[in-house]
């Protein structure tokens, strides 16, 4: 490893030591929650839609989320590393691809994608867990 690559290193664990980063890949439905100033106040502002790429560059990765907005598509790549941002993964979705761009010409039935079954059986268990207290 050279010396940029350990620097690059030592950023990013002082960078998730106070937000850590969740596991999730496309198409996984995210909640990611942006922190945005406006004047003197900062107040966080939600962006929920389906992870269609993901950009691994150390430091420098990034992540480009989906939604649609009155009846248009809507995406944003996020830095994977900021300070500003939380993400929250809302559902696995089971997909072949790593990028998922053709979601781009689609509508409605034929832009769904399937939920991962590992993702439904931990649902079922903390279910079963919250009743049982």
């Amino acid at each position: 490893m050279n010396t940029l690559e350990l620097l690059e290193e030592a950023q990013i664990k002082a960078l998730t030591a106070e937000n850590e980063v969740p596991h999730f890949r496309a198409g996984d439905t995210l909640r990611v929650s942006i922190k945005v100033t406006e004047g003197n106040r900062e107040r966080m502002q939600a962006f929920e839609g389906v992870c269609i790429a993901r950009r691994n560059r150390g430091l420098g990765s990034s992540f480009r989320v989906r939604k649609i907005s009155s009846g248009e598509g809507v995406e944003r790549v996020f830095p994977l590393y900021s300070p500003k941002i939380r993400i929250e993964v809302l559902k696995q979705g089971d997909v072949r691809r790593a990028k998922l761009y053709y979601l781009r010409d689609r509508r409605g039935k034929a832009a769904r994608i399937k939920t991962r079954e590992t993702w439904h059986k931990q649902a079922q268990e903390k279910a079963a867990a919250q009743k049982a207290d």
